[in-house]
């Protein structure tokens, strides 16, 4: 009888989180640390800058992320560059990625080295954070910019500024504004983009109050300062759709130049066409509350569920569950668990048996950011769910935290239904939940924070050592509950993207970071 050559033989592979010898949890458990590129890679996918998480204070948590950026930026550059361009435009986290690549150009420049110009231009990609990146860069390093951070801004601002920008971001509301960006760092017009210029001009006129003609080049300024004029004499100018969007009125602006007499119903009818996917998942509260007519909300409902713009939109999975949440009425439903579900498009069909827990311990429910609702446990039940719901019958699907339930998945449901069974189940006792729940299944997957409980240990001691393990870790805290290497892989994120690796590692490849 063969002893290796079996049915259920598995490649000894390996991702690229790689260990770097014992820990202790923040419960106490034993654990593991990691290498400084795979800390950095776990923390920055779910890091949301300036904000506490159940066991790290923000301020801690900002200064253990800068200095990890420094420290892999000097030791690896080149990763570096990949990581933080990857950060920003795939995995979509605005605010890591800026910090990192202020912190990696820093460390770059205290070195002697170059790249920082690159890193600063990469991560900014939305014409807002060319002053985001001037205010953290000042509050943190003074008023002195160097070149690389300078000629980074430079390349974004002739990419980013444009008519439409300014009359959406440049307002009172941020300390550095366009005209600010523009001043500190000198931009020249782009050289298919002429009338740049004159949007400079404009920008600096409208920072100092001065009062100049609008030039021919920038005919969506002139339309909106006519608009503005007409409304100040009559409101219903609000109500024309064509008008709004030739003069690129936001929805912001045109509900505070509305005032209290405009038909609301009439008004959000006319901006919608116009609103981009954010916008309109954003303000289905408000949509609502309104009463905009059937026919505006289905065609509301044909956008969000479009497989295109929720590709494009990039949203994260979670922000569907909080919209069905938000909204009062049930006409957006549908169209939201379809979205979800088109989310969530690299959950893989996977063969055999799958066995996936979901963390409710009580440091889940820690929110993503102060101004959410959700935590870290709804995400984590949105991707456990979505792994039952992709491979019907071939998931068992459990909650687990100081005791542990299954979770039915019923064929065709909708997986906005199928979140509400999850419920806060106290402490973090990991390996319990697996010893309890394990029964051959071909893999293991948990969804969690790693902080088991002292006394808990190593998850992956409590099944086969060849039955591959995959923990995907929604923290990003520096200790991990088990370590990394063949049969046992750990990823992470706020989006679905790492479920790619599952499939890749069982086909018996190496796993890669995902820029590579």
């Amino acid at each position: 009888m063969a002893k290796f050559n079996t049915t259920t033989a598995k490649p000894a592979v390996t991702g690229p989180i790689t260990s770097a010898g014992p820990a202790v949890t923040y419960e106490g458990a034993a654990g593991v640390a990691r290498d400084a590129r795979s800390e950095l890679f776990l923390f920055a996918v779910a890091n949301m800058v300036g904000e506490a998480t159940f066991y790290e204070a923000a301020g801690d948590r900002d200064a253990r992320y800068a200095q990890l950026v420094r420290q892999v930026a000097i030791a690896d550059p080149e990763w570096i560059a990949g990581f933080l361009t990857w950060l920003r435009s795939r995995a979509n986290m605005r605010t890591a990625s800026l910090v990192g690549a202020a912190e990696a150009t820093r460390a770059l420049l205290t070195a002697g080295k170059p790249g920082g110009r690159q890193l600063i231009a990469s991560v900014l990609l939305r014409a807002d954070e060319p002053g985001e990146m001037l205010a953290y860069w000042t509050g943190k390093y003074g008023r002195a910019i160097p070149k690389p951070v300078k000629r980074g801004i430079v390349d974004a601002v002739q990419r980013l500024y444009t008519e439409f920008s300014l009359l959406k971001y440049d307002t009172a509301a941020h300390g550095f504004r366009f005209a600010d960006v523009i001043d500190l760092t000198h931009p020249t017009a782009a050289a298919d983009s002429p009338w740049q210029g004159d949007l400079f001009k404009v920008a600096l006129d409208r920072r100092h109050k001065r009062d100049t003609a609008l030039p021919a080049s920038l005919p969506m300024l002139a339309r909106n300062a006519e608009l503005r004029a007409r409304v100040a004499g009559n409101s219903s100018a609000l109500l024309d759709a064509d008008a709004l969007k030739a003069a690129g009125m936001t929805w912001e602006d045109a509900l505070s130049l509305a005032g209290a007499q405009v038909d609301k119903a009439a008004m959000w009818s006319a901006l919608i066409p116009s609103m981009g996917y954010a916008a309109l998942l954003r303000n289905l509260r408000n949509f609502d509350q309104a009463q905009v007519p059937d026919d505006v909300a289905t065609a509301v409902a044909e956008r969000l569920s479009d497989a295109d713009q929720v590709r494009r939109s990039r949203q994260f999975p979670f922000r569907f569950l909080a919209a069905y949440r938000a909204a009062p009425s049930l006409r957006w439903g549908h169209a939201l668990d379809k979205a979800l579900n088109l989310s969530l498009s690299n959950v893989p069909k996977l063969p055999g048996r799958t066995l996936v827990l979901v963390d409710r311990s009580g440091s889940m429910f820690d929110t993503m950011s102060a101004r959410s609702e959700l935590t870290r446990a709804d995400a984590a039940a949105v991707f456990g769910a979505a792994l039952a719901a992709r491979n019907p019958g071939q998931v068992d699907l459990v909650q687990f935290g100081t005791r542990s339930h299954s979770v039915d998945v019923r064929p065709g449901e909708s997986l906005l239904r199928v979140i509400d069974r999850f419920s806060n189940l106290g402490g973090t006792k990991t390996r319990t939940a697996l010893h309890k729940w394990y029964a051959g299944h071909d893999r293991v997957l948990i969804v969690t924070d790693e902080q088991a409980w002292a006394g808990d240990g190593d998850p992956g001691s409590a099944i086969p050592p060849h039955t591959p393990l995959y923990t995907w870790n929604l923290a990003g805290y520096q200790a991990g509950h088990g370590a990394t290497g063949p049969y046992r892989h750990t990823f992470g994120g706020l989006t679905d993207a790492a479920f790619r690796m599952v499939p890749l590692l069982e086909s018996g490849r190496n796993g890669t970071w995902p820029w590579e």
